[in-house]
């Protein structure tokens, strides 16, 4: 409690408000005497989304999920992708980092997710924490790819990813839901949400547990092999109330945990976190967002050895903190200008505390501690210029990154030193931009071309955290640089026929010092800076309705490689790791009656490699999913869902022939009442 107590100061800190708390509506009305309606939103979306690939997911979509999780919603998007093909119930929540457009990963989300406008990435590791987000409480959701130069653009090095709460209206006074599956694990979710006065207030909760599946195929199991066992819950809190006519407050709550085992008996690792934050939107005459967070996460692990099956490493504690906030403006300049002017800030400190131990005697050999502090200060502004038919836009952002207080060290049983790192205090000024354009030709058509740059920070995970997939160790490294992106693209929107909607978009993207896991030795990596990553591709989807159907479809495929200059030449030409070429979606749905919904999905994801080397491959995969709703009687509905109802087998980890498996067929029923 004492961490959220920060919130206030930093609120204060970051939001000098009060002479734009007296402010009119936009009409030059008195507040008090006009109907007072909140929106529980941001500002208005600028112009210059027009000039960018975008797409968005309406709350009828993100409910017809098979699975029920966000990742999975998200996965409908072209180009979306997570580390690992598993999901957010049989991966290590530190696996758990997102990208776009296929640009590589080494855990560590290169895409910024937002929720309500605040940053969803652990303080430490850079992971989104999907459990915790729960489908049922969002409004919308949309996808900006490329990079991004406005609030916490610094961590849109692929694009962002912008999640929406839904308000009381949409909730409906009293929404739940319970399913189980045919493994006997259960979800289960409720919701109020009641009118304030002229605001309203959400509570929300939901828990997910089960034994889960077996990820280690049939002939590799042993004894000591375990199902992917889950128990994840998570509650959150969320109030809008007006402070005048054109003034309103959001404040959010979250707080959540959970357990997971992987693989082996003992395998089991822990993420849990408690964040707040406060939000003031301003929609009159002189527009602004001023934002302040917290967050305070906790991740443990433990690595039990694949040849002895006992415990060798106990990462028992890695607390860390995140604190940021954001002002935004909005001057009304006139003559077809949008002008938004900011500054944001985020910091973020943490500290590993982790155990080994001997696989023979099972005794004490080291304890280890490793962390540090990054901080990032930003300023920002962008310019959308409408002419008619022409949208112009340009943004600016100038980034001070500082990474302090880095440290590793380790020590025997005995309390003796084995090994110390302390690096070197650095900071620097980075400069990116974006700019873009977008003619409407004609109301069918939309041309749009943009380019950019970005930047991202090394995590305290890549600086200084070692890991084990036992036997292979990865080694961090407190010499990594920033990230940046240099890329451009072309697209084109296309409505030929009512309710029918088509985008096309290519693009050509370089990281530069794009961090990978680089292989040392059979059984060592180390996290590095590769020379840059290049990715060229082309991005289409398509959204079609016609009387009672729907189709919604994504299609992504990507040409990306290893730059070969300097230390890694002999990774020329080599496919970054889980990377793959093709992936796509498509679903299809039916609602005959109100209150009666189906959803056929078909998902493809191409072949990918695990390893730099291009030496372990993770096969295609290709999987059918079905969602279906019957109301039964005014709000109550019976649920069945259907997971990868062909059984195809997802292979989610390739180890030199040591597999892991991701979803088999798994079959949902249940009730559902409200939403």
């Amino acid at each position: 409690m004492a961490r959220l107590a920060l919130l206030i100061p930093a609120a204060c800190a970051v939001c000098p408000l009060s002479p734009l708390l007296a402010q009119q509506p936009a009409d030059g009305s008195d507040g008090p005497e006009r109907e007072i309606v909140v929106i529980g939103e941001g500002l208005e979306q600028a112009p210059s989304v027009a000039a960018y690939a975008v797409s968005e997911i309406d709350r009828p979509q993100i409910l017809t999920s098979a699975s029920g999780r966000i990742e999975d919603v998200l996965s409908n998007i072209a180009g979306f992708q997570q580390f690992r093909r598993s999901d957010s119930r049989s991966s290590n929540p530190s696996a758990q980092g997102v990208t776009l457009r296929a640009l590589g990963g080494n855990a560590t989300s290169r895409a910024l997710v937002l929720l309500d406008g605040v940053p969803m990435a652990d303080p430490f590791f850079g992971f989104i924490p999907f459990s915790a987000i729960a489908p049922e409480r969002l409004a919308n959701i949309r996808v900006t790819r490329g990079g991004g130069s406005g609030p916490f653009g610094a961590g849109a090095l692929a694009g962002t990813i912008e999640l929406q709460s839904a308000d009381a209206a949409t909730l409906g006074p009293f929404s739940a839901s319970l399913l189980t599956n045919d493994r006997g694990e259960t979800e289960s979710s409720a919701t109020l949400a009641q009118d304030l006065g002229a605001g309203f207030g959400v509570i929300s909760a939901r828990w997910d547990r089960g034994d889960g599946f077996f990820t280690t195929p049939v002939d590799e199991r042993v004894p000591a092999t375990a199902r992917a066992a889950f128990d994840a819950w998570s509650v959150g809190v969320r109030t809008v109330a007006p402070l005048s006519g054109a003034i309103e407050l959001q404040a959010r709550a979250l707080a959540f945990r959970d357990e997971r085992t992987l693989r082996f008996d003992g395998g089991d690792s822990s993420s849990e976190g408690q964040d707040a934050s406060l939000r003031i939107v301003g929609r009159g005459k002189w527009q602004f967002d001023a934002l302040a967070y917290v967050q305070a996460r906790n991740f443990s692990n433990v690595v039990i050895s694949s040849t002895r099956f006992v415990r060798v490493l106990d990462q028992r504690n890695t607390p860390s903190t995140g604190l940021g906030g954001k002002f935004e403006l909005r001057p009304p300049v006139g003559g077809g200008h949008t002008l938004r002017l900011g500054v944001d800030y985020r910091h973020a400190d943490g500290e590993l505390q982790e155990e080994a131990y001997s696989a023979f005697t099972g005794n004490l050999t080291e304890r280890r501690r490793a962390g540090g502090t990054n901080t990032n200060l930003g300023l920002f502004a962008e310019d959308d210029l409408k002419l008619g038919a022409l949208t112009l836009t340009a943004g600016l952002r100038a980034d001070r990154t500082r990474i302090a207080d880095g440290f590793f060290r380790a020590v025997d049983a005995s309390g003796t030193l084995v090994s110390e790192t302390t690096a070197a205090d650095r900071g620097d000024w980075t400069v990116t931009w974006r700019a873009g354009a977008a003619y409407d030709a004609s109301a069918m058509l939309r041309l749009r071309v943009a380019a950019y740059t970005g930047m991202r920070l090394p995590t305290l995970n890549e600086l200084y955290r070692p890991f084990v997939v036992f036997p292979v160790v990865t080694e961090a490294n407190a010499a990594l640089r920033n990230e940046r992106l240099e890329g451009f693209e072309a697209g084109v929107d296309l409505a030929p026929w009512q309710d029918v909607t088509l985008s096309i978009t290519a693009f050509d993207n370089r990281v530069e010092n794009a961090i990978a896991n680089v292989t040392l030795a059979p059984n060592l990596r180390q996290r590095q800076n590769l020379p840059a990553i290049d990715a060229q591709g082309i991005e289409a989807s398509l959204t079609a309705k016609r009387g009672t159907w729907r189709l919604n479809g994504s299609l992504a495929y990507t040409d990306a490689e290893i730059d070969g200059r300097e230390n890694s030449a002999s990774l020329a030409g080599n496919r970054p790791p889980q990377t793959p070429r093709w992936a796509a979606s498509t679903t299809l749905g039916w609602v005959p009656v109100p209150g009666w919904d189906f959803a056929l999905t078909l998902r493809h994801i191409g072949a990918q490699f695990e390893d730099d080397q291009q030496t372990d491959r993770l096969a295609a995969a290709t999987t059918l999913d079905l969602y279906t709703r019957i109301q039964l009687e005014n709000r109550l509905s019976l649920v069945l869902r259907g997971e990868n109802l062909a059984d195809e087998r997802i292979v989610t980890r390739n180890s030199a022939g040591s597999f892991d498996l991701g979803t088999p067929r798994t079959v949902w029923a249940g009730l559902r009442y409200g939403f």
